[in-house]
């Protein structure tokens, strides 16, 4: 009896959706253009952190060779965004990366991932709507906060010191306006990006017009001379400087490493694109072509920006909470930082948006699947999922109004990490995934023509489908075991003391042979519009990197992130589990089976009686 329980509760959370499910039809309308796709993916992602993470990291991380750490970070980003482009044009559904992993390993790892990826939308749509809040106060100085930590304050820990009324306000307009009609909420979504674009193109061309190369070179003694009159020294003698030694990497490799871990999470938000197959009119094109041109534009801005901004002033004197318009203060063009202030407020519009556009759809390609509650499946006559959006739009109003965030963005970070690996991962199990015509094709000529087992098959079989799998697997064990290691031993490692090396080593070797191992092994021959390159590495390094940044994260962070969790498995097996769309369709499957092949054996039996 209990293997049997065990077997059928293993069988229900490894259930596979098929690509083309019986009875399930597209609500949606396909008005989407590439444009539209390209403008959704720059505007999430070119958010607020082009205007203020430029400063931040510059100064205190890596100095001029920030432009070094965005591109180390657009080239690992544009690997995970190559992955989720490959499932865009193979699976054009609505869904992102919980569709993908319930296509590939099945029902409850897509259900975490789904469940992952609310997380990330819901703290990513309320920590922008309060930023968006806070920097339209300042601009009219302060007046809205003031008045409510004066008439409505807030001492409870884990809140706000006041209510952000006016973050909670424009979550509920902008809800509105997603609920309306996909294709009114794209059209702003272009008006604010191209502002946003043109307010960058102009910061580039002024930095490079007033910019000065020398600043890519100060030396350590100005560094030690600017020290000394920060703390009103007569003398540089004994002084320290907090700023690296000078030059174009004043804080070393190290720091330009460092500063490419942080600027990673500049280009998270193309992810939304995946969201959008159903809307789209060509979305085997569309979509992968709008993942990568936004993320090639996105590098561009940011690495352009990055370095007007190191030429126009010195990088320990920038500022890191506003940075540019310090910046344009010290070439003498104090009014510039009007044209950055409108700029701005474009660039968290639109993040605000590209936050709040996929939230919904998941929701809805979750309940669609019997995984989350059907009412949020309703969608209006324009082809928006209404309930969904609405829903949505209510519970991350209600976190700005009234949470105080900053504990809980680094969550934010996991929920996408973890939905970059499990992509990651997917495209592996899919691209060596059996193919059923010619995995029967080459059983049968093994049949006649007795060939070696030595020999390679010629397309993907059961057992070489299960090996990559397995393989898989094993090589994510390896890289959580490394990744660990790393970030446990990094002092060890700097030092190069005998064990940490060695650890390291034998991890990386045994990663190498895997990696050799799944190369080895035939792909699936069926083509996509666009194919990952370089497999199995690329998925593997996009594993390892998004790994490494998830191990990176605090204690608080992971026990936070494990209560949400919890509530999510919570709702799967008192719900989802029960009422999954897939689950009644290989019921009504087995049943069909179980009733032809009792009628089959009765016809046997008469046949056998006469």
């Amino acid at each position: 009896m209990a293997p049997n329980i065990v077997k059928s509760f293993l069988w229900s959370i490894s259930r596979r959706k098929p690509l083309e499910p019986d009875g399930e039809e597209s609500t949606f309308n396909r008005c989407l253009t590439t444009l539209d796709l390209v403008a959704l993916g720059v505007g999430s992602t070119l958010g607020a952190g082009v205007y203020v993470l430029s400063g931040e990291v510059a100064r205190d991380t890596a100095g001029p060779s920030i432009i070094i750490s965005f591109f180390i970070a657009a080239l690992a980003s544009i690997f995970a965004g190559l992955c989720y482009a490959e499932f865009g044009s193979r699976v054009p559904k609505t869904g992102s990366a919980y569709l993908y992993s319930y296509v590939t390993v099945g029902e409850l790892l897509a259900f975490i991932t789904g469940w992952n990826l609310l997380l990330s939308y819901v703290i990513g749509t309320s920590s922008v709507a309060l930023a968006w809040s806070g920097t339209f106060d300042d601009l009219i100085g302060g007046v809205i906060s003031k008045f409510f930590a004066e008439n409505a304050p807030m001492g409870l820990t884990g809140l706000a010191p006041y209510p952000d009324v006016f973050a909670a306000v424009l979550v509920l307009l902008l809800s509105g306006v997603l609920a309306f009609g996909v294709r009114e909420s794209t059209t702003i979504n272009k008006i604010f990006t191209v502002v946003n674009v043109l307010v960058l193109v102009f910061v580039i061309i002024s930095g490079f017009i007033k910019g000065d190369i020398s600043n890519w070179n100060i030396s350590h003694e100005e560094l030690l001379n600017f020290t000394a009159e920060l703390n009103n020294l007569n003398s540089t003698a004994n002084v320290t400087s907090s700023y690296g030694s000078g030059g174009f990497f004043p804080y070393g490799f190290s720091g330009t490493l460092a500063g490419a871990a942080t600027c990673f999470y500049a280009f998270v938000g193309f992810d939304c694109i995946a969201t959008t197959g159903e809307e789209v009119k060509n979305p085997q094109k569309s979509v992968p072509l709008g993942i990568v041109a936004s993320l090639l534009i996105c590098f561009v801005a940011y690495f352009a920006v990055s370095a007007a901004l190191t030429l126009m002033m010195p990088y320990y004197m920038l500022n890191e909470k506003s940075p540019l318009p310090v910046a344009f203060d010290y070439i003498g063009w104090g009014p510039a930082k009007y044209a950055v202030a409108v700029g701005s407020l474009c660039a968290l519009s639109t993040s605000l948006l590209g936050s709040m556009f996929p939230m919904p759809r998941v929701l809805f390609a979750m309940a669609r699947d019997g995984l989350l509650f059907k009412p949020l499946t309703k969608v209006t006559e324009k082809g928006s999922p209404a309930i969904a959006t609405i829903a949505s739009g209510v519970v991350a109003a209600i976190m700005a109004l009234l949470f105080d965030l900053e504990a809980l963005v680094e969550m934010m970070s996991i929920g996408t990490l973890f939905a970059y690996t499990l992509v990651a991962i997917c495209i592996l199990i899919l691209r060596y995934q059996e193919d059923q015509s010619e995995s029967e094709n080459y059983t049968k000529d093994l049949e006649v023509k007795k060939f070696s087992i030595l020999r390679p098959a010629s397309s993907p079989t059961s057992a070489t489908s299960k090996a990559v799998t397995l393989l898989t697997v094993f090589s994510v064990v390896c890289v959580i075991a490394l990744c660990v290691t790393l970030v446990q031993a990094i002092d060890a490692l700097s030092n190069m003391e005998a064990w940490s090396v060695v650890i390291v080593c034998i991890l990386a070797f045994i990663l190498v042979v895997n990696t050799f191992l799944i190369a080895r092994q035939p792909q699936n021959p069926k083509k996509a519009s666009f194919m990952v390159p370089l497999l199995p590495v690329l998925p593997l390094v996009s594993t390892l990197i998004n790994v490494y940044l998830m191990v990176q994260l605090g204690a608080q962070t992971w026990i936070r992130y494990a209560i949400w969790m919890l509530v999510g498995l919570v709702i799967y097996f008192g719900y989802g589990v029960h009422y999954s769309v897939q689950r009644k369709r290989q019921t009504t499957g087995n049943m069909q089976i179980e009733t032809v092949s009792g009628k089959a054996h009765g016809d046997v039996f008469k046949e056998e009686r006469f």
